[in-house]
């Protein structure tokens, strides 16, 4: 996510956030073990973190030209010409299941970015990303077959209330609805993300529900923003916000998720919060709380032990497929 327009320009910018398992057991489709594992994808997905959160650096610059949903629609906007440039997708071919996983997936998007500027209209950022982090974190657990998970993604809910402060009570309760409803929207854009990817090749789906998203959100944009949409300082200030929180980290989650289970893609995102602090201290000079400091750390082991329990996992299974056909 971009940083809401009630951050301060020193507030570090969480991530908003995107399974086609293609071989996600670490078995590639010629049949031989894959000898990375999950690394790759794993480094798409931070990445796209670290892009967001310069993206979302750059926003909190245009808040007080554009407005929270102006910003929204800028990025959605811009993002859409972009993808439909640089990927060209093919719209004939496709059946009535393909588009209709386009229009919820970018219906999600969209709403999963209203939501999330609504939220942090009413309540503190921290307490925000920490509560929509939670969709994400209730995925891994759903999605999860293996009980070990269930301890990392305990590791990362630990961690997230850590790094929120400890206690939600004294927080809005519209405010942290609206928080709530873009964790389940960022749930729902793992998920239809991943049929997305499985439907289309490349990144032609992400680019036609990228086009969804916008055209379902422009409306609002115009409503909140006007003509201060059309300003070229704000343009070229959305263009870049939209490079770097939307297309670069919409793509490479999308190219990640296939081959990289929902279950740890989920867990992944809970570093996004971590990220956020550790930006704001090494970028803005923010100082870290010792707590905030444990909390990270929780963050941070849970997600390498995701990770490293789906490449141990890959490795097992590639062993066995060695020795069943005597290699």
């Amino acid at each position: 996510m971009n940083s809401p327009s009630a951050a301060t320009p020193s507030s570090p910018a969480p991530a908003v956030p995107t399974t086609a398992p293609v071989p996600t057991d670490g078995v590639s489709t010629a049949g031989g073990p894959r000898r990375r594992g999950s690394l790759g994808p794993v480094g798409l997905v931070l990445a796209g973190g670290v892009s967001v959160q310069f993206g979302g650096a750059l926003a909190v610059t245009l808040m007080p030209r554009a407005g929270a949903l102006g910003v929204v629609t800028l990025r959605l906007l811009v993002a859409a010409v972009v993808l439909l440039v640089v990927c060209r997708p093919r719209v004939r071919g496709h059946s009535r299941a393909d588009w209709g996983t386009v229009v919820v997936f970018g219906i999600t998007m969209a709403a999963m970015n209203g939501l999330f500027y609504q939220s942090v209209a009413r309540i503190p950022l921290g307490p925000a990303v920490t509560l929509e982090v939670l969709g994400p974190l209730v995925l891994s657990v759903l999605a999860s077959r293996r009980a070990l998970n269930l301890v990392w993604a305990g590791l990362a809910l630990g961690g997230v209330f850590l790094l929120g402060g400890g206690g939600f009570s004294s927080l809005d309760p519209t405010g942290v609805a609206f928080a709530l409803s873009a964790g389940a929207m960022w749930a729902a854009y793992i998920v239809f993300s991943a049929r997305t990817g499985r439907r289309f090749p490349q990144a032609d789906g992400l680019a036609l529900a990228m086009v969804v998203a916008a055209v379902a959100f422009l409306p609002l944009g115009i409503v909140e923003s006007g003509s201060k949409l059309l300003d070229p300082t704000t343009v070229a200030l959305g263009a870049a916000v939209a490079i770097l929180s939307s297309v670069l980290p919409y793509t490479l989650e999308l190219l990640a998720l296939r081959r990289l289970p929902a279950s740890t893609f989920a867990i992944l995102m809970s570093l996004e919060p971590a990220v956020a602090a550790t930006a704001g201290f090494l970028v803005l000079s923010q100082t870290l709380s010792a707590m905030e400091a444990l909390a990270i750390g929780l963050v941070i082991a849970a997600s390498m032990g995701a990770v490293r329990t789906q490449v141990g996992r890959g490795k097992a299974k590639g062993l066995e497929g060695q020795l069943e056909t005597g290699g």
